[in-house]
Order: structure tokens, then sequence, then C-alpha cells
């Protein structure tokens, strides 16, 4: 009796160490686009994006690791439980939710052109731009939508949005389209973005390209975090815990783009 007894309690034990240690949680990201995702000096990754991961973590009561993916592999690496969701500026689109399950937006998205400063461009159709050189991230929306409406046009496409700004800098894009609030936080923080170029033209604001916002990608099976999440996040919302972050990045409330 007492062997079962002691084997019960081990078991207990083995259980209970086994579901602490599923609330330890990796969160990944690009760590390439600031200000949502980005590395610093001191090789620590942080970010919108990121401090919005923690502070749901945080409401969860999880303990959680931030790990850097290259963007063309960051649906991947979360099926292959390299990470538990993707918290990376990831627009919410149709095509994608055949790979992952999204949470609730946790802000809301839109697209825009960038150009070299007196380019003169106030007609965004394909036949005004046809021959021009267009940029974006390779793997993104962004890359979708120009491959869509420029297809006239000479397409180069970027590991990360980094990339795609330093050869609009030195004059090989005649335009470029990218997510809107890192091109703006670009064009008016980044002294080579100051230096170079502007938005021009409306917002991209087709759902076709930016979905319904951005959200938390996690696997399809694992319905219960998503949840988790998104009731985090309403939290963090009410709390004020969202504000806070938001106002540290961006002048407006990016959940609701006002």
């Amino acid at each position: 009796m007492r062997k079962l007894i002691l084997a019960l309690a081990l078991a207990g034990t083995a259980l209970s160490s086994s579901a602490i240690a599923a609330e330890k949680l990796k969160i990944g990201t690009e760590g390439a686009y600031p200000p949502f995702n980005f590395v610093d000096s001191s090789g620590k990754i942080g970010g919108f994006d990121v401090e919005i991961g923690l502070a749901l973590c945080e409401r969860m009561k999880v303990e959680c690791e931030v790990v850097a993916q290259d963007w063309d592999g960051i649906i991947p690496g979360l099926l292959a439980k390299k990470y538990d969701m993707i918290i990376a500026s990831m627009f919410i689109t149709e095509e994608r939710k055949k790979q992952v399950a999204f949470s609730n937006p946790y802000y809301l998205a839109a697209m825009t052109h960038a150009a070299p400063k007196g380019a003169g461009i106030n007609d965004f159709s394909n036949e005004a731009l046809k021959g021009k050189v267009i940029g974006a991230q390779a793997g993104t929306t962004q890359a979708d939508y120009i491959a869509a409406v420029y297809p006239d046009a000479e397409i180069k496409l970027y590991p990360t949005q980094d990339e795609a700004n330093l050869d609009m800098v030195n004059g090989r894009l005649d335009l470029q389209v990218g997510d809107m609030l890192p091109l703006l936080d670009w064009v008016t923080k980044n002294d080579d973005g100051k230096g170079c170029c502007e938005l021009i033209g409306e917002p991209i604001t087709d759902k076709k390209f930016v979905g319904d916002g951005v959200g938390i990608a996690v696997r399809q099976e694992d319905d219960e975090l998503r949840e988790r999440l998104n009731k985090a996040l309403d939290e963090i919302r009410a709390d004020g815990t969202y504000k806070k972050i938001n106002d540290k990045y961006f002048t407006i409330d990016v959940y609701t783009m006002k």
C-alpha cells in the first residue's frame, strides 16, 4: 500500500511538473520590422509586437520566451513547433488561415506607397507605372499586392523591409509598397528615410490584401491558446496596459487607427 501511495504521489508530482512546463510558451517574431519588432544594440528583441506579447503572457500568467525568425520561415517555424505563437505584425488573410489560426486583431492594418522625394508619381495604375522598379518585402501581402496590381513593372523583393528601404535610399527603387506604420516611422524618424523619401497616395485598405487586421497566429489545433489570447487582449485593452505600450511607439491608437 505504501508503495502504491508513493507511486501515486510521484505520478502526481510528475503531472504537476508537466503542467507547469506546459505554461512556458515561446513567441516567434521577425526582429527586423521596426518599430513593431527589432533587435536593439544589446541584442535584445524589442518593439510593439514584443511588448504586447509579453503583456499578454503576463495576463495569462505564463512565462514566455521571444524567438527571432526570418519572415520567410515564420509560419513553417510555428508549424514545426519552434514556438507557440507568432506575434510579428502578420495580416489576417484567408490564404494564411489555410495554415494557421488567428486571434482577434490586436491592431488594424493598411499599406502605403513610398517614393523618393519629388518623384512626381500621382497615378498608381499599372499603365502609368509600366517599367518602373517597384519593391516590397518578400513573402508579405505587400509583395502579393504589387505582383497583382503592377504586372508590367519590374518587381524587386527583399528578405527584410530594411533592405527594401536601403535600395530606395540608394536610388534602386522608383516606388515601394509596405505596411503603413513602419514606413511612416521610417520617413519621419529615420535619418536616411527623412532625407530621401516620402509616403504618397492614399492608404491601401483593400481587404483582399490587408485582411481583417493584424493578429497573433497559432497552430490550428491550439484553439484553447487562441481563446486565452483573445481574453487577455480584451483585458489589457480595458486596464490601460495596451494604451501605455501603444503610446510608447505611436501618436495614434493603432487598435482603432484613430
